[in-house]
């Protein structure tokens, strides 16, 4: 029979183990502890022991599973549930995590370490409230400890209280004037508040006194691209990225400068840093594998809406070009905007984010297809309106909007204040005032929810149609705001998903923004390539929206003596002569390139392709005429080009009068596929042509 070890044994094993632990000699301390619990296993103290050498060791799992051992033994160890949520924390077990070290305060409330390490555990699950709570609890039992103000300070500031949170920085820099990550991240908050001199300086100083610090060089990047001094900022992510090139923060930050000065050779590739990113919500685990662009040959494709709403009604442009794959398209999106997408062409199911899509063979981020399309400044797929408004709401709107006299202005001026950049693109409705003193200009409020408390809070200083609370209620989200959209002569908003939606109507828009705005509005110019209808108003100076606003009243004095105040015209027309003009409009939207004339097209093609929506059924036989019909338009336009060209050059030889003998033959073909497009719908108009009759062999 073996016999047992004294205690006096145990104790000496388990010092001789110990210190060879302190002194780095991990290989003959784990032998020693492991010694030790083959004889007696249930000794917490060395499994302990053995827990805190496997984190020395990098070996999580491991220190884990010996620390659970050590308080099986010993579940009322206080500092054991904390050594075991220190070791979870290393693996971001966040929920596994927290309950470690809430059974480590339920022991021993005073746990000041166990309260810090929750605190942050709390706010790595976005539970900001409760972390707030938590590391409150802490400061009052140490407000010595600089950490503990500087953490308080970063749940204040991700909730947007930054006044506060520039006090806690504060406090913690008092506490420790050489505290780098206190200086960086109070930087952050004062880039956040628009003092970006303050900021940068802070920055500085933080990254100057943690040179190897890679948070320090990326914010401090951030800051610099805001004041527009943008081979600075390359610089420093570049060496956020020398000391830690895995640093996604950094990457992606420099993906989005280079996006915003119209790199996208570069940009979009460095977009894909963004799901490594710590605040980017992971993507669900798809089981199919990803699509490389290819071909899809019949197979069904999902597209993942991943971000904003903006960012979808910006990319969902896309969806036509996916489907010229061969594929059959399904989006999952937010929820909010399924009616809205429901007349978008090229998708052929929508399903809201939360709700399993039907089977897919293949995947992809709705923001990573200009990736995989390649997409150039040169090639942006701007046709639009590729977002269309309900046509019986437009209807409806018609009515409710008649007695709003004068000329139309929809205007919105707050975006989410959860969205990280709103302190710097969202406005006060009090900018807007220079505008409703244009003469003739009735400014009609487009804004829903936080923000909408500014009106009865102008006290009557400018006049502003306030439609209440119930657009888009009863519709649905954005339904009766496209619908308004199309009953307006104007838009005027911030960077936000209103711009958006009037650019992906088509819809003409004033867009405010700021000096450095979102990498999508490039840089100087004053329009967009990615929505034709958007003119863009950029800040000259920093926080400068006075300026803007003066240049936006200015315009719109403009806009209102050069368009009429017409309203629409309603009168029926055959299926085959809407679908005739609507061809000849879309023809013109891709080859005119005047930016007025062009405006004035896509003013018309919005409107009829709503009431096409609403009113003509999607069939292949249609589709199929309609397209014989475009080909036919375009033919005769070019057969048009042709003409003047011999006319400016004198030349009426047989050239001239070949393509003079084609256009009756064109149209009559045209004719012929009206009156085909009326038939098939049972059309109640039927048009009507007599001609003199001519023998078309005889035209060669």
């Amino acid at each position: 029979m073996a016999t047992l070890p004294s205690p006096s044994t145990v104790e000496e094993d388990l010092a001789l183990a110990w210190e060879r632990h302190q002194a780095g000699d991990l290989r003959r301390a784990e032998q020693g502890y492991r010694r030790i619990l083959r004889s007696q296993s249930r000794i917490a103290r060395v499994w302990f022991c053995l827990g805190q050498l496997c984190e020395a060791d990098r070996r999580p799992v491991e220190a884990v599973a010996c620390f659970r051992q050590a308080l099986e033994i010993e579940p009322g160890e206080a500092e054991g549930h904390f050594l075991l949520g220190n070791a979870l924390l290393a693996q971001s077990k966040w929920p596994e995590a927290e309950t470690a070290y809430r059974r480590c305060v339920d022991f021993r409330p005073e746990h000041v370490p166990a309260l810090v390490n929750l605190g942050f555990v709390l706010g790595e699950q976005d539970r900001l409230d409760d972390a707030k709570e938590i590391y409150e609890r802490a400061l009052a039992l140490r407000p010595e400890q600089p950490e503990i103000p500087h953490n308080l300070a970063n749940v204040f500031r991700e909730q947007g209280h930054l006044d506060r949170a520039l006090v806690l920085y504060d406090d913690a820099l008092r506490l420790r004037p050489d505290y780098s990550k206190a200086l960086v991240n109070r930087g952050v908050a004062l880039v956040a508040m628009n003092r970006l001199d303050e900021a940068i300086r802070d920055l500085e100083q933080g990254a100057q006194l943690q040179p190897d610090l890679p948070e320090a060089h990326t914010s401090l990047g951030a800051a610099l691209s805001v004041k527009q001094r943008f081979d600075e900022a390359f610089a420093r992510y570049e060496r956020a990225l020398e000391l830690s090139p895995d640093h996604a923060e950094a990457a992606w930050n420099r993906s989005l400068l280079q996006l915003l000065i119209g790199d996208y050779r570069r940009g979009w590739p460095g977009y894909e840093w963004r799901w490594r990113c710590k605040r980017t919500t992971p993507l669900p685990a798809f089981g199919p594998p990803r699509w490389d662009g290819s071909p899809l040959t019949g197979r069904t494709i999902l597209l993942y809406a991943e971000q904003g709403l903006g960012d979808t009604l910006h990319f969902v442009r896309y969806a036509p070009l996916v489907k010229e794959r061969g594929g059959r398209v399904v989006l999952q999106c937010q929820g909010v905007l399924l009616r809205l997408l429901s007349r978008t062409q090229g998708i052929d199911h929508l399903v809201a984010w939360g709700v399993a899509p039907p089977p897919f063979d293949v995947w992809a981020p709705l923001m990573s297809l200009p990736a995989l399309f390649g997409t150039t400044l040169e090639t942006i797929p701007a046709a639009c309106p590729y977002v269309l408004p309900d046509p019986d709401l437009v209807s409806q709107w018609r009515h409710r909007l008649a007695p709003v006299r004068g000329f139309r202005v929809g205007i919105a001026w707050q975006g989410s204040p959860r969205h990280a950049w709103d302190r710097h693109r969202s406005v006060s409705l009090e900018q807007f005032e220079p505008l409703a003193r244009v003469e003739g200009v009735q400014l009609i409020s487009l804004q829903k929810g936080v923000g909408s408390e500014q009106l009865p809070a102008l006290e009557g200083r400018f006049p502003v149609v306030n439609l209440g609370d119930q657009f888009d209620e009863m519709a649905g989200p954005f339904m009766d705001t496209a619908a308004i959209l199309a009953n307006l002569d104007l838009v005027i908003t911030i960077d936000s998903s209103l711009a958006h939606l009037a650019g992906a109507m088509g819809v003409p828009a004033l867009l405010a923004l700021t000096f450095t705005p979102d990498w999508r509005w490039l840089l100087g110019r004053p329009d967009s390539p990615w929505y034709p209808s958007l003119r863009l108003f950029r800040q000259h100076q920093p926080g400068d929206w006075p300026g803007v606003f003066v240049r936006l009243a200015e315009e719109l004095a403009k806009e209102v003596n050069v368009r009429p105040l017409l309203r629409p015209i309603t009168i029926e027309v055959s299926a085959g002569e809407l679908l005739d003009k609507l061809t000849i409009l879309e023809i013109k939207s891709e080859r005119i390139t005047d930016p007025d004339k062009l405006r004035h097209v896509r003013d018309e093609l919005i409107l009829l392709a709503a009431v096409r929506q609403g009113t003509l059924p999607a069939t292949p036989e249609l589709s199929d005429l309609a397209d014989q019909l475009k080909a036919v338009n375009q033919k005769l336009w070019q057969i048009e080009d042709d003409i003047r060209l011999c006319e400016r050059e004198g030349r009426f030889d047989e050239q001239f009068i070949g393509l003079a003998r084609s256009v009756y033959r064109e149209n009559d073909r045209r004719a012929t596929l009206k009156h085909a497009i009326n038939v098939l719908l049972g059309s109640a108009l039927i048009e009507q042509k007599s001609y003199a009759s001519y023998t078309p062999d005889s035209l060669g």
